[in-house]
């Protein structure tokens, strides 16, 4: 069996470590992408190496137009700033495959000239006949079963295939450990196409080694090819980078691979709704690795400094929305009331259709000073605090299924709140003052919190929910919330 040997050292003094992001432009960034990414770039800066963006765009069918911008803004946006690529250039330029052709014809004439790569003669309706006698045989499709005797002379109009040398192989992936495969999975794969471009089966190692990367961080759908890549690799003399298969990140359910029906979307839409890019950083980074300790909470400083390979599991890690929402929402908290401010000032995250007496920096920063411990991503401002903004319509329902407040009468809820507006009348809406009140009205009705502090609290917000009653009604003012409390009385009234 041939022990495949990796020109790799975490030693000091052997080259510098160069790893590299090489997306399609097919598409938006979903966590899948952003955590190659992630882990690519956390070991080059552990390590004071470089991280290369570049761009595999080989297969010009399936390119979506603006992919490749969008691509860049959702590295920059999470802070994955990157050494060289398209648009920045670097010592290796061009980083786009389309740009690099004349590259991939010389490394292709060479395997040629060695007898190491033919001219394919057929047309797909014969391979096809190839593929269905395998089928009806009951065996696996090999190309190299019919390769042809005599190809003809390669002039770039037919595919090329690797003349490959089919044995069993060892080596070493810096996650998943030793692996190894037979003969039986080598086979003649194509390496430049009819219409000239290459496959990313040959491209990507033609790239690495040209551009020098050290170590080629990928998702588990690559592992099933690596034996061809050492195939080719042995074809063109080259020594392979360090290989590192990450596991797939899993539906929450945990039963299958995370697709777009399973709520994975485009990593710039959680930015949209507020969510924070350390936040994301440090939820994709725990997507299959962790330090091995209970921390969860890690800045972008202590994960570079903690990051290593081999504490990346090998089993698939589980996508949980909440665990993102949770770990948000611990970022948030975190924040300053003033960079808070900073971060959510846009029109989007605020319940204001058009400008009023409310819409200012002093005012929205008491309301955030509230709801800071409860918000869990951006977005959610709108649902939290309408009523800090606009006087909302009387909810008749909000006291009707209301667990305590639905067991007693209009009358008994009236004289109530009509005791309650009484004693908030004389306060001067502090919120100490108001909390004495509060909790002399206890006293002085004899009822619990969870019955009359929902009653004042539904009468002066009309909201299933909200801050600790006495902040929320000192930051309403005493003219709103007893104006509030005057429609609730008067809706009980009507009853």
């Amino acid at each position: 069996m041939v022990l495949f040997h990796l020109f790799f050292s975490y030693t000091k003094g052997m080259k510098p470590i160069r790893t590299r992001f090489a997306p399609s432009p097919t598409g938006f960034l979903h966590v899948g992408g952003i955590r190659t990414a992630l882990f690519a770039w956390l070991l080059a800066r552990q390590n004071g190496g470089q991280f290369v963006l570049r761009f595999e765009d080989t297969d010009r069918k399936r390119e979506v137009e603006g992919a490749r911008d969008h691509l860049m803004l959702s590295l920059h946006t999470l802070g994955l700033d990157y050494d060289e690529g398209p648009d920045i250039g670097g010592p290796y330029a061009p980083y786009v495959q389309s740009e690099r052709l004349a590259s991939y014809q010389k490394w292709a004439e060479q395997l040629v000239a060695a007898g190491r790569a033919y001219a394919d003669p057929y047309s797909s309706e014969e391979v096809q006949a190839f593929r269905e006698q395998a089928q009806h045989a009951k065996q696996p499709f090999l190309y190299r079963n019919h390769r042809p005797d005599n190809p003809p002379v390669w002039d770039g109009t037919q595919p090329l295939r690797l003349r490959s040398d089919p044995k069993p192989y060892q080596w070493h992936d810096a996650v998943m450990g030793d692996l190894s495969t037979g003969p039986e999975v080598i086979d003649d794969f194509i390496l430049i196409k009819s219409d000239g471009y290459p496959t990313y089966n040959f491209a990507h190692i033609i790239d690495d080694q040209e551009m020098a990367i050290t170590h080629i961080i990928r998702g588990q759908e690559f592992i099933a090819s690596v034996p061809n890549y050492l195939n080719l690799y042995e074809a063109l003399g080259l020594a392979a980078p360090v290989m590192a298969t990450v596991p797939h990140i899993l539906a929450p359910a945990g039963n299958k691979k995370l697709s777009k029906r399973d709520g994975s979307k485009d990593v710039l839409d959680y930015v949209r709704e507020g969510f924070m890019p350390d936040a994301l950083v440090n939820f994709i980074a725990s997507l299959g690795w962790n330090d091995g300790s209970e921390q969860e909470i890690f800045s972008r400083d202590e994960l570079i400094q903690k990051f290593s390979l081999d504490r990346v599991q090998r089993s698939g890690a589980r996508f949980d929305e909440q665990r993102l929402l949770w770990m948000n929402g611990a970022w948030i908290r975190q924040l300053g009331l003033d960079e808070l401010y900073r971060l959510t000032d846009k029109p989007e995250f605020w319940p204001l259709d058009t400008p009023t007496e409310y819409d200012n920096r002093g005012y929205k920063t008491q309301v955030l000073a509230l709801i800071q411990e409860r918000l869990k991503y951006f977005a959610e401002l709108p649902g939290l605090t309408p009523y800090f903004f606009t006087d909302l319509p009387v909810d008749e329902t909000l006291i009707s299924t209301h667990k305590q407040l639905k067991k007693f009468s209009p009358a008994e809820l009236k004289i109530m709140l009509e005791q309650s507006r009484a004693s908030l009348e004389q306060s001067d809406f502090s919120p100490t003052n108001l909390q004495n009140r509060l909790n002399d009205l206890l006293e002085q009705t004899g009822q619990k919190p969870a019955i009359l502090f929902s009653l004042i609290r539904i009468a002066s917000t009309q909201a299933p929910a909200s801050p600790g009653l006495a902040d929320t009604l000192a930051v309403l003012g005493k003219e709103r919330s007893l104006r509030r409390i005057d429609a609730q009385l008067a809706a009980l009234a009507a009853v």
